[in-house]
């Protein structure tokens, strides 16, 4: 998947993303509530990310990481929310479903849309949400509360 911006990170961006990769590689094969549960802590603190940083921080990590760049999405979310976390801001981390065809995703959203994501808003059900600040409700797995 190429980068939606356009341009290529600058070298400072890049290698700001190694760590998020690093980072996000370790925490996706975690059960969900671990997950959400690190995330949660990670966010204390930030403001809400724009769009604009969302992406650049998107773009970034796909710059360095085949995995990310590919179908891995659950590392390009994680890694793409901490990235944005070390410049202070966070996004919406999602993670989610459809059920015709079945098929699970993670991405992040900022300024109410998904990032870089070919698939239109509402497109996948999110079952599990890390919202940013002032963001609104989060949603955890079925049958788990959210707080």
């Amino acid at each position: 998947m190429e980068p939606v911006g356009g341009g290529r990170p600058s070298l400072r961006r890049r290698v700001a993303a190694l760590p998020a990769v690093g980072v996000a590689r370790l925490l996706a094969p975690l059960p969900p509530h671990r997950i959400r549960r690190v995330l949660r802590l990670v966010r204390r603190g930030a403001g809400p990310a724009t769009a604009a940083q969302a992406l650049a921080a998107r773009e970034a990590v796909v710059s360095v990481s085949a995995r990310c760049r590919g179908e891995g999405c659950l590392e390009r979310s994680l890694a793409t929310a901490l990235l944005c976390r070390m410049a202070g801001t966070w996004p919406t981390w999602h993670a989610g479903v459809r059920t015709q065809p079945f098929r699970a995703h993670a991405w992040v959203e900022a300024d109410g849309r998904p990032i870089g994501e070919p698939y239109p808003t509402g497109h996948f059900r999110p079952i599990m949400t890390v919202a940013g600040p002032l963001a609104g409700p989060e949603a955890g797995p079925v049958g788990d509360p959210a707080r």
